[in-house]
């Protein structure tokens, strides 16, 4: 079976974007097995002068999942219409590596507005070299009125593209 590393770009607890990542890991058991990864503000602040052996261990923690996985998938909300520092923080640790270079992956930007976050990643995960299919990116606006307070989908539209992102991320697989 095929592993998805699945990063989400947030540091809150509970979510909306680690509640999207729950859904697609529970949708998709029987296709892939998902490893989670919430502990982007784990990580130390790139520093050049730190990327060199020996590594901290959260880093090196963080690239063996990248190294092991098949492919990743992201979740991430936009701050002040960019990515948030502590996910571009961390796609930061991997720029002297080829950690992601041809690996299948899956983008989506789930914020208030979203639209800049959504670009900037595109650019940035296309700048570490990953692997997009045509349908591999979604930006769902607004998601808090998608999901209620227990993290469940409640709009068919928001389940639908989520499942069109997914199948063609899996096939890619």
């Amino acid at each position: 079976m095929k592993k998805i590393l699945a990063i989400c770009g947030s540091t809150r607890k509970n979510s909306v974007n680690s509640h999207i990542l729950e859904f697609i890991a529970a949708h998709y058991a029987d296709k892939a097995e998902f490893t989670m990864y919430y502990e982007i503000d784990q990580l130390p602040h790139f520093n050049p002068d730190l990327d060199t052996e020996p590594f901290p261990e959260t880093v090196l923690h963080f690239r063996k999942l990248i190294e092991e996985a098949d492919a990743v998938l992201i979740c991430t909300p936009e701050y002040v219409f960019s990515l948030p520092g502590s996910f571009k923080n961390a796609i930061e640790w991997t720029v002297s590596t080829t950690l992601f270079t041809n690996k299948p992956a899956a983008l989506i930007t789930a914020s208030s507005s979203g639209q800049k976050a959504h670009e900037a990643l595109g650019l940035v995960m296309k700048t570490v070299g990953v692997q997009l299919g045509e349908k591999s990116s979604l930006l769902i606006s607004s998601p808090k009125t998608k999901f209620n307070i227990n993290g469940q989908i409640t709009d068919a539209n928001t389940e639908q593209a989520i499942h069109v992102l997914m199948d063609e991320f899996i096939s890619l697989l």
